[in-house]
């Protein structure tokens, strides 16, 4: 080889290791899915904000693999088609190595065929008990299940509460309908009938129908799962005004921050289960403290489950040799032990990474943490 094509053959040894060294330092970017527009708007605030908390702690402390994390958000407007949208949207972007979804199991179970064909590490907070049970390897739940949340609920209700006519008022989309199976199964196993069992549509406004069959049913005890805190906030309202008299206690949209501010002191005295509670552990105190000091107001478990979702992909990428697909899937199943905001992650093949529910209690507006309770897996 002549002096010239060495020189040639050098430069271009150069300028690829000058691009490398380029791409090395571009900031590692994560998909986020959430409602900027639509019904959850106001939810999807709390998201965003977990999880920029979570990529600026990360970036303070050096980022991965020294690179920066930068989260690229996309508007799922609060519905199936907007959420399988924004995904594919996300996907035209090569350079993205890990996706956070959706909250709510009815977009999650829209996106999951595009999530299996992209075959990229998906975050998601939906609680259906069926979402990661599809045998889709990439799916990673950043919130306990329905399944547990059931069985917390059920036995507290019925051996703590000691209520015995119990009455189940849920959603009819997928996560509704699944806290309906599996709450009604979690009391015939404690060998309890409920007293009704009433569905209804999201975005109701007028619930008269729903409260009139809860008067007649003669219940003790409410049991819901809505899916929108905004809608469990108008069913309060409407609840107290009807004058009706039941030990209530709900889903974790119960808790949420917007929810609770349409209905006041409706939802006072009301229990939950709740998979986020600052007073649960040092790690949840920490979140909460920090949280508060970045946007001057409590996070609800919104936030809390984005900002694990990040930290733990951070902490996975830095795990695994590289950025692929398959790397980042086995260093996230092999993470153990993990202390998150919502609680210790422990990943199992499924992609379910929590056990756990906290009982709450709405006291005059302040969500007070009662217990924890876990099931076995």
């Amino acid at each position: 080889m002549n002096r010239c094509g060495r020189f040639t053959l050098l430069a271009v040894f150069l300028a690829i290791a000058a691009a490398q060294r380029a791409r090395a330092a571009d900031p590692i970017r994560i998909g986020h899915v959430i409602p900027m527009t639509g019904e959850a708007a106001e939810s999807g605030r709390y998201h965003k904000n977990g999880a920029e908390l979570a990529a600026e702690e990360i970036n303070k402390a050096g980022g991965v693999k020294g690179r920066k994390i930068v989260l690229v958000h996309e508007d799922d407007k609060t519905t199936n088609p907007g959420a399988v949208a924004a995904l594919q949207r996300l996907l035209e972007d090569k350079d993205i190595p890990v996706f956070i979804g959706p909250i709510r199991s009815t977009q999650v179970q829209a996106m999951l065929p595009t999530v299996k064909e992209a075959g990229i590490p998906f975050a998601m907070g939906g609680t259906n008990f069926g979402l990661t049970h599809q045998g889709i390897p990439w799916v990673f739940r950043f919130r306990p299940h329905d399944g547990f949340s059931a069985k917390v609920i059920a036995k507290f209700a019925v051996e703590e509460l000691k209520l015995k006519k119990l009455a189940v008022v849920h959603s009819t989309d997928a996560f509704g309908s699944g806290g309906r199976d599996n709450v009604v199964k979690a009391l015939q196993e404690l060998k309890i009938e409920p007293v009704l069992t009433q569905g209804y549509n999201n975005g109701e406004k007028d619930y008269t129908a729903v409260l009139t069959a809860l008067r007649q049913s003669g219940a003790d005890g409410l049991i819901t799962y809505f899916t929108f805190s905004t809608d469990n906030g108008i069913f309060a309202k409407q609840f107290k005004q009807l004058g009706l008299k039941a030990t209530w206690i709900g889903s974790p949209s119960i808790t949420a921050v917007d929810g609770r501010k349409l209905a006041g002191d409706a939802l006072y005295d009301t229990y939950g289960v709740s998979d986020f509670h600052p007073e649960s552990s040092p790690k949840a105190k920490a979140f909460a403290a920090a949280y508060k000091a970045r946007y001057n107001v409590e996070p609800d478990f919104y936030a809390a489950w984005c900002y694990d979702a990040v930290t733990i992909f951070a902490e996975a990428m830095r795990r695994a040799p590289d950025l692929k697909p398959e790397s980042i899937r086995k260093a996230m199943l092999e993470i153990k032990g993990f202390p998150g905001a919502e609680s210790e992650y422990n990943f199992d093949e499924n992609g379910d990474g929590l056990d756990h529910y906290h009982i709450v209690k709405n006291d005059k507006g302040t969500i007070k943490y009662f217990k924890t309770i876990r099931v076995p897996r």
